[in-house]
């Protein structure tokens, strides 16, 4: 070994076929005058929302010019891609997704930088809005700054009971900052000729941009990545692609002096390949193909690539602090004590694998793990935990997954053109005729459960990463990964999609009884920050089971519910402004706990009611809301004797004493609000004029209410109640409440493990869907009248009115709102961005059946 190198862990890639298999493939149609042909260089990004963004070029047959595509699709629905001319004359070489997910960055090989924005929220429309240039030169590499939001996750630890302890926030600061210690947004490119460019996005909307030398001696970049240090500096790596040349490191930071940015650059400790230095190789790898940084927040890790015409080789590198020695000459006139040692950075190289197969594509893992000590043996300790492999494809149409430290082998994939046996060495292996397909781009989730790769016919194929990598676990602990993914999504506001790949419905029922178990552990004020995302978890994990199906609809009322409750409290005020007391809203709650009386009126005495007077446009205009809040209780209290019944739509109500609270609270509010415009009562129809239902349906309410408002001593209803209810179908008609449609993604498709072929532009025709069966008495059938689910207006059966669907929930709503009421378009304006369980919004065909 040469002077100040250790020793290499050569890892051969040998293991059992298994942890990988395809779920999905999409493909472009083959048209007669145009058709997609994969660019060179293809790239692919993937956000953290579940979008992922890819490039093709558009080949003319007419008029022989290519067009720079950028596509876009929702993973739930591959063939609703969003494709966009991009307007780069030259290839696009780089996509980066910004940290929420909603907003892409493209480059392409002029120097030629777009910022792309989602329209109106909308998943499939997209607008380039701002960019830059670095006219002439090809932009290699590109980046978000970094935002200072760091979360590291504590695998060791997630058996915890606290979140806190699982998931831990980092300190680190951001690359820049803008008055009081708000990040600046902003990007960061690396050009061919070794400059540095830096834009930076100001509040009014302008760009600022510099750009600087990365050194004082110029020279050509073929390779290039960019991660970010804790201090809130930025590292870039090249190299000109030579294994022969050393691959050069810079430090880079970024200010704004007088409005202008500012860049300063200095050199980092470079290093050599190792197979450069090896006899036995010096010559055999001549060009590095591949440089990336493990994490864009972990400078201190890089892996490099090197190839020739059939195979490469890979190196893991790790940049260490190491004492320095001093001669003993020095030592004698000035001693070293303690932390006095001179110190200095040197890159060592941690693992190395044997020669393999040409490689085409590399994907890292986003997941934060923590990973305190770089000792190969303590990394292979948890090698079954999905978020420590990274992905590399090769030119056979095999995909590996290998640990990130120590390049061992996790998982394997081998494509239709490369089965073969296991142990066969890869030198014995006879080579096929023609270009094998391959993947040329690939990108790992952001839970490293799915693997997105676009091939060299330009196809999209979606892999499932078992979460045990193909090893045999058992079933605790494979549930046990999934729980603690499905943590890490709830804590981050991350998507949680490629989880539920691997949730079979055996699953269901248990993952969702320990997500409650974990979540009610932990604190109130964390409960309520996450209590929205919980039922929207548990209801995409309760879709996959057709034992589970009905509280689906159960948990988005109860979203519903949630968001109706925040929205009338908080437009009831306070009569005096300074009083210190509670809110209105804080009060009504506490007073209905406090008071159980059944009838309404008693309840509303107590309660100050110059606190809900409100203008009476804005009463009427909050009707309908007003009408589900009366529809869903009289509907809960009519199938009341029929809890035993098989499980229908509402039936966990029954026994939810803190929504039954709620409700009783709505209807104390809205009998207030009734005698101030009697209109925007909800409309029953009774059999007797004389009936007061308000006043029968919140006794009745009441009573079922106080059976089980103390979560550990639920008592059945009486008898009384029962027959009351029993009664309730022959005082006032029952109406039929309309529950969100069936999702039409592909999630509950995929999992009797079956390919599924699909084409874009072509929704799939897979009819037969086990759940969906049990499901049809609640759906309304083509033809009928649909409706706005968050506004609760009907649209008649073939809406004239543009409409936006949730990609997760297939929640509908109104693309464009009809109101002009101050306190409708505040319910409006929560949903812009986000449907009530959390997904993102796309753009429905007008006449949506």
């Amino acid at each position: 070994s040469p002077p100040g190198r250790i020793e290499a862990v050569p890892c051969p890639l040998r293991g059992r076929a298994g942890g990988m298999d395809l779920a999905y493939v999409c493909e472009w149609e083959k048209k007669p005058k145009s058709n997609h042909c994969p660019s060179i260089p293809l790239v692919c990004a993937w956000s953290c929302r579940n979008l992922i963004a890819f490039t093709t070029d558009l080949r003319n047959e007419e008029e022989k010019d290519l067009t720079h595509m950028v596509h876009i699709i929702d993973t739930e629905h591959p063939w609703d891609v969003y494709s966009v001319n991009s307007g780069h004359t030259e290839v696009i070489t780089c996509l980066e997704w910004d940290q929420s997910g909603s907003r892409l960055l493209s480059a392409d090989a002029d120097g030629h930088i777009k910022c792309w924005s989602m329209t109106d929220h909308l998943a499939n429309s997209w607008e380039n809005t701002v960019g830059s240039v670095v006219e002439g030169d090809p932009v290699v590499a590109l980046s978000w700054l970094h935002n200072g939001v760091k979360l590291a996750l504590h695998v060791e630890k997630s058996g915890a009971s606290n979140f806190g302890e699982k998931f831990s926030r980092v300190k680190f600061s951001p690359s820049l900052t803008l008055f009081g210690g708000k990040p600046m947004e902003g990007w960061i490119a690396v050009t061919i000729s070794g400059l540095v460019t830096v834009s930076l996005l100001k509040p009014n909307g302008q760009v600022l941009t510099a750009t600087e030398s990365l050194c004082r001696l110029r020279c050509r970049v073929a390779l290039a990545d960019v991660a970010f240090t804790g201090g809130g500096n930025i590292v870039v790596a090249t190299s000109d692609g030579s294994s022969a040349s050393p691959v050069q490191f810079y430090k880079v930071c970024v200010s704004v002096v007088n409005e202008k940015c500012k860049i300063d650059t200095e050199i980092l400790p470079s290093l050599f390949m190792r197979c450069t230095t090896d006899p036995a190789r010096k010559d055999k790898y001549p060009a590095i193909t591949h440089l990336k940084f493990l994490a864009r927040d972990m400078s201190e890790q890089v892996l490099l690539c090197a190839s020739n015409q059939n195979n490469s080789i890979v190196e893991c590198w790790s940049l260490r602090k190491e004492g320095l020695p001093v001669n003993n000459i020095f030592q004698q006139i000035s001693p070293v004590v303690g932390d006095k040692q001179p110190m200095i950075l040197k890159w060592r190289i941690l693992s190395a694998t044997n020669d393999l197969d040409r490689v085409s594509a590399v994907a890292l893992p986003k997941l934060p793990i923590s990973l305190t000590n770089t000792d190969l043996k303590v990394a292979n300790d948890t090698k079954f935990f999905p978020g420590l492999g990274l992905a590399l494809a090769f030119h056979d149409g095999s995909v590996h997954i290998v640990h990130r430290l120590s390049l061992q082998m996790m998982a394997v994939f081998y494509g239709s053109s490369s089965q073969r046996p296991v142990d066969e060495p890869a030198l014995k292996r006879p080579r096929t005729a023609g270009p094998l397909v391959h993947f040329k781009a690939m990108q790992l989730s952001w839970t490293s459960l799915a693997l997105a790769g676009v091939d060299s016919h330009g196809k999209l194929s979606m892999l499932r990463i078992s979460p045990s990598m193909g090893h045999v676990l058992d079933m605790n602990m494979s549930l046990r990964h999934l729980l603690f993914l499905l943590e890490y999504c709830m804590v981050t506001g991350y998507d949680w999609w490629d989880i539920l790949l691997h949730v079979q419905p055996s699953m269901v029922q248990n993952l969702v009884e320990k997500l409650h178990e974990e979540y009610m552990r932990q604190n109130a004020a964390l409960q309520q920050v996450l209590s929205t995302r919980i039922v929207a978890m548990k209801a995409s994990l309760c879709k996959l089971s057709s034992s589970t199906i009905a509280r689906v609809c159960d948990y988005h009322a109860k979203l519903f519910l949630i968001a109706i409750s925040c929205t009338l409290k908080s437009l009831l005020r306070p009569h005096f402004l300074n009083t210190p007391d509670k809110s209105p809203g804080d009060r009504l709650t506490e007073i209905c706990s406090k008071i159980t009386d059944v009838d309404i009126d008693k309840v509303m005495i107590n309660l100050k009611t110059e606190e809900f007077v409100l203008e009476m446009t804005t009463l009427q205009s909050l009707q309908q809301l007003i009408q589900w809040v009366g529809d869903f209780v009289l509907y809960l209290l009519a199938s009341l004797p029929n809890q035993g019944s098989p499980v229908r739509p509402g039936h966990s109500f029954l026994r939810d004493g803190a929504s039954l609270g709620m409700f009783r609270e709505l209807m104390v509010v809205i009998r207030i609000w009734g005698l101030l415009k009697p209109s925007c009562l909800p409309v029953y129809t009774a059999t007797s004029d004389t009936q007061d239902s308000m006043s029968l349906l919140f006794r009745l309410l009441t009573k079922l209410w106080l059976c089980c408002r103390e979560e550990n001593h639920i008592t059945e209803p009486d008898d009384a109640l029962i027959d009351e209810c029993c009664l309730l179908p022959s005082q006032l008609l029952i109406p039929n409440i309309d529950w969100l449609p069936i999702n039409d993604g592909i999630i509950s498709k995929l999992q009797n493990k079956q390919l599924v072929r699909l084409q874009f532009g072509k929704a799939p025709g897979l009819v037969g869907h086990t759940v969906s069966s049990q499901f049809d008495a609640f759906v309304r059938a083509p033809g009928q009248p649909k409706i706005d689910h968050l506004r609760r207006l009907h649209l008649g059966a073939y809406p004239t009115e543009e409409c936006k669907s949730c990609t997760r929930c297939g929640c509908v709503t109104m693309l464009k709102s009809p109101n002009k009421v101050t306190a409708v378009k505040q319910w409006e304006q929560r949903w812009i961005k986000n449907c009530l369980c959390g997904g993102l919004w796309r753009k429905m065909p007008l006449s949506y059946s």
